[in-house]
């Protein structure tokens, strides 16, 4: 995937949230010079950006932790348009739009490329370690791979968060409030957001709290789904559905250090958006819901074709049509899929005048984004 970018743009803007594997990717890499942007001797070489460009001229590079650099676009838009020779990954923990220390957002001059917690695929690489695992301890790598619930770490990456992401990049005041708002968001993960809830328990105001919550969008640790609807006045057309980034940050900020059968079905909904973030590529995901609580938990749209909708069920025989019978009242036209964990093979099963295919997640993936 970095090779088949650098055919097309020599930056590549790699992201994800903190000790998702950025370095450890990078460091992996061959032939390849490495820069970590936190020490202070390289961001000392790095002042004069065209004398180091000079200097690593037709070289492949990494820049880890760019954002540690005091005008990090700049070095960026150098290298794009006057030393196209050099080959450039430059790593955060955010979009480039985000954050004031990015004054230019290299439109057209970048790939992107994003790394998600670990993908259901990944998990083959790993013996002993099944998806409940996956769901309780989360895809942080160094969480997944720990023998018994690192509990106190989670709350180690929340303050390294603030310090290293949110001060760095956005210099919010009140840590307090916003390491709140942040545990409150992964713990009521999936449900509908209304800020003036989160105002009084965080003690900021609802505006703040607006500002917040794209700041977690910024960052990667919360993924926004908006409603996806043609303005009827049947349909939510506004309210968004905000999704924590990981299940084991979830699990934690629930205080769950076990899962119960009841919990599988909403991290199986966690496990599946973080599927098709991984690979979701241009098409926007949305989820709708009307006025009669009639709800579908993804809608996959895209120009060209017609809204897809995915219904979320860890189990196959807990499927009911009524939703889907809903959403299909207003959209007439578009594939209907149930993805379940106990599918292995899909088939397709009728209910009165809509075809609903049930599917496996890797099935799902593949026929969507191959």
């Amino acid at each position: 995937k970095i090779h088949d970018a650098w055919e097309k743009r020599s930056i590549i803007w790699l992201s994800g949230v903190r000790r998702v594997g950025k370095t450890f990717l990078c460091k992996s890499l061959q032939n390849i010079e490495y820069f970590d942007c936190e020490l202070p001797r390289v961001r000392q070489a790095l002042v004069d950006p065209e004398g180091f460009l000079r200097r690593v001229q037709g070289k492949q590079i990494i820049l880890d932790e760019i954002h540690r650099l005091e005008n990090p676009s700049e070095l960026l838009k150098i290298a794009a348009d006057h030393y196209p020779g050099i080959k450039v990954i430059a790593t955060g923990s955010s979009t480039l739009e985000a954050s004031k220390k990015f004054r230019d957002s290299l439109t057209g001059r970048k790939a992107n490329i994003h790394l998600t917690p670990l993908l259901l695929h990944e998990l083959k690489d790993f013996e002993g370690m099944d998806l409940e695992h996956r769901m309780l301890f989360g895809g942080l790598p160094p969480f997944f791979l720990e023998d018994t619930l690192p509990e106190s770490e989670y709350q180690e990456w929340l303050s390294s968060y603030w310090a290293k992401d949110i001060q760095e990049l956005f210099r919010l005041e009140k840590r307090f409030s916003f390491i709140k708002f942040t545990e409150l968001v992964l713990a009521q993960s999936g449900a509908m957001f209304e800020a003036s809830r989160f105002a009084a328990p965080c003690e900021v105001s609802r505006t703040t709290i607006t500002n917040y919550l794209s700041v977690l969008e910024s960052t990667y640790v919360a993924h926004i789904i908006r409603p996806f609807s043609s303005y009827a006045p049947t349909e939510i057309v506004s309210a968004p559905k905000v999704y924590g980034f990981d299940t084991g940050f979830v699990c934690h900020c629930r205080g769950w250090i076990n899962l119960k059968r009841e919990d599988l079905g909403p991290l199986w909904e966690h496990i599946v958006l973080n599927e098709l973030v991984g690979k979701k590529g241009t098409v926007t995901i949305n989820y709708w819901r009307d006025k009669q609580d009639h709800e579908i938990d993804f809608i996959i749209s895209h120009r060209k074709t017609e809204p897809i909708a995915i219904e979320c069920k860890w189990s196959s025989t807990h499927f009911e049509p009524r939703n889907l019978k809903a959403f299909r009242r207003h959209y007439p036209n578009g594939k209907n899929y149930v993805v379940t964990n106990d599918t292995d093979i899909s088939y397709e099963k009728k209910f009165g005048e809509i075809t609903v295919i049930f599917t496996s997640l890797e099935s799902l993936t593949e026929e969507l984004f191959s």
